[in-house]
């Protein structure tokens, strides 16, 4: 499992970064794609898509992930997450 604290970019890529809820992320099957003590490893992505809301992440180091997610009566935003210390 790992909780990342999250900021969203409204206004294109140009637009300023606003801190967003925290993204809690536990995903394993028969190996897992987030470890139950870490973080997953750098080029693994994950998309999900609800009613709550979708978003594309890609983890490009240790640390952090860049992508999109859009909320339910909103465009796609910008989205990025830093793993909590």
């Amino acid at each position: 499992m790992a909780t990342y604290e999250t900021e969203i970019q409204w206004g294109g890529p140009q637009g300023n970064w606003t801190a967003d809820k925290d993204l809690t992320l536990n995903l394993a099957g028969r190996k897992s794609v987030v470890p139950a003590d870490g973080a997953p490893a750098p080029g693994t992505s994950v998309t999900w898509s609800g009613p709550d809301g979708a978003g594309n992440i890609t983890f490009f180091d240790g640390d952090r992930f860049q992508g999109t997610a859009q909320f339910p009566g909103e465009g796609p935003v910008g989205y990025r997450g830093t793993l909590q210390g």
